[in-house]
């Protein structure tokens, strides 16, 4: 793999200044032992340049994290000197994900004043790629950014253990290795970072090998950002690369972004979701290459792993042929039982009246009476009037892009019939996302007391939910009922009626259907109070 260098705009030049200083190739700090090589990157946010370098007296290449700031600024000086006793802490850290770090140079300690900097990290040297150059192109295949991200995970799951804050939440700290692994190549945490930064990187990270966009602040020029819904949510990567598997690009998400439901803030749960995602992926590509060779499943689930047997015309004519005479000669004997039983129970006319077989309780209404009028409504619950259509159903999806969006306003066309269905995953709610659902908008509030769900997968739980805009947070809304969907409808009686303009249909729980999830609603009658 070819080893790429990505030069910020005018480092190669003249780098930055300081009084008796000048940071450039050919430059040498640490009391002359480094010789700056190339620059890879610059990390504004703690003013730390990132250079490869020779050491003079070992005569390797090195790593380092050049601090850059005026000694004569308190403030500075502060942070520089916590980024170098987090990254001393760092130094009896070992994983193959983390460079190992070799020295920490501070003022009066290896670097003078007259250098320019406030302090110096020392790592061993990484070869590979540069992050940014290896998404520059084209974003890398989800299987393998998986992959890679796991390895990162590893390593930092270990540190949190050791109560170590790594700090590679900059894309330009990271290096892809020669074997295929990301690496934190650059160490030097941020003074104020913390174990759920980390976590968010994490995400950030495979969010960038997704898309090739960064999705946290203060990343390198070179990199684009990541897009951000009207409402400030982040943009899914399937919404950006249709390849992306749901549950990676639900992962991504939940892990970046802060508070809410279900999501992700440990390193911890993030291995484990990868691990489910690599599974369910490597699973996809299996059957995909199997039908590429035409080894495919029969309809029962079956896979023939040369062809499917041979269908004889002949010989499908003569069973179906003996399939009918067997019909025939049933619907027969059917015939010819019936008959004997209304001759057996028929009145005869010597032996008397037929027998009253019915109970003494059981009287008939008069002719011509008025059916007794319907119970009135348990108390305290409200009489239910005529439904009420909204103007139209759309799919909430508060992670992103939704499923089957084009078919939300099927379950308000009064046919139970015509469905609409999420997507399908591998695995069950809330380990890919919190949930998924649909959001009813009416003209004018309603004060809404049952709402009726017909057509819909067996053993779903839902939850119905109201809400004050069209789009709102998880967290803005709230819960008025739940139920588990089974028979022909379920209906979702309110204890008391709700006055509202947007209802939720949330599902918090998918059916499960041959080793897959996946529900489906087919209409939904929302009835308000009289």
């Amino acid at each position: 793999m070819n080893e790429k260098r990505h030069e910020q705009p005018g480092a190669a030049r003249v780098g930055v200044r300081a009084p008796g200083a000048s940071l450039a190739p050919g430059s040498v700090v640490g009391d002359g032992r480094y010789r700056l090589l190339a620059q890879f990157g610059i990390d504004e946010r703690a003013g730390a340049h990132l250079w490869r370098a020779r050491d003079g007296q070992l005569r390797r290449d090195v790593a380092l994290t050049l601090l850059v700031g005026d000694p004569a600024d308190a403030e500075s000086a502060r942070m520089a000197r916590k980024t170098l006793e987090r990254a001393a802490h760092a130094a009896q850290f070992h994983h193959d994900g983390v460079a190992r770090v070799l020295d920490v140079l501070s003022l009066g300690n290896g670097i003078t004043s007259s250098e320019g900097l406030l302090g110096v990290v020392v790592t061993e040297w990484t070869k590979g790629t540069d992050l940014v150059d290896l998404v520059a192109e084209h974003p890398v295949a989800p299987l393998p950014a998986a992959r890679m991200v796991g390895k990162l995970a590893e390593a930092i799951e270990r540190a949190h253990q050791s109560g170590l804050v790594l700090g590679l939440d900059h894309p330009q700290r990271l290096r892809l290795t020669t074997d295929g692994t990301l690496r934190l190549a650059f160490p030097g945490p941020l003074p104020d970072a913390t174990l759920r930064d980390d976590v968010k990187a994490i995400g950030a990270v495979l969010y960038l090998l997704l898309t090739g966009r960064w999705a946290l602040p203060g990343g390198p020029a070179a990199l684009p950002s990541a897009p951000h819904t009207p409402n400030g949510r982040l943009v899914p990567p399937r919404a950006l690369q249709p390849q992306v598997p749901i549950e990676l690009s639900a992962l991504a998400v939940r892990t970046i972004e802060d508070g809410g439901h279900g999501g992700i803030r440990t390193s911890a749960a993030i291995l484990r979701a990868l691990e489910m995602a690599v599974e369910a992926e490597e699973r996809t590509q299996l059957i995909q290459a199997q039908a590429a060779a035409g080894v495919r499943p029969d309809d029962d689930g079956t896979i023939w792993t040369t062809k499917r047997p041979v269908k004889d015309r002949a010989r499908r004519r003569k069973l179906a042929l003996g399939v009918t005479a067997l019909v025939v000669a049933a619907v027969a004997i059917l015939a010819w039982l019936g008959m004997l039983a209304i001759s057996f129970f028929q009145t005869d006319p010597d032996t008397g009246p037929p027998l009253n077989l019915a109970t003494p309780t059981a009287t008939a209404p008069p002719p011509n009476s008025a059916a007794p009028p319907p119970p009135p409504p348990p108390p305290g619950q409200a009489q239910i009037g005529a439904a009420v259509v909204p103007t139209k159903v759309s799919v909430y999806n508060p992670d992103g892009d939704g499923d089957n969006t084009s078919r939300a306003n099927k379950t308000i066309d009064g046919d139970p019939s015509s469905t609409w269905r999420t997507d399908q995953y591998n695995q069950q709610f809330p380990t890919v996302k919190k949930g998924v659902g649909l959001i009813a908008t009416f003209n004018d509030p309603v004060n809404l007391a049952k709402v009726t769900i017909a057509g819909g997968s067996a053993d779903t739980v839902v939850e119905l939910r109201t809400a004050d805009s069209a789009n709102p947070d998880l967290s803005a809304t709230h819960v008025v009922g739940t139920a588990t969907l089974n028979g022909p409808s379920t209906d979702i009686t309110l204890q008391q009626p709700q006055r509202t303009q947007y209802v939720i249909v949330w599902i918090t729980q998918l059916a499960k259907n041959g080793g897959k999830y996946q529900s489906q609603i087919g209409e939904l009658t929302f009835l308000p109070a009289t």
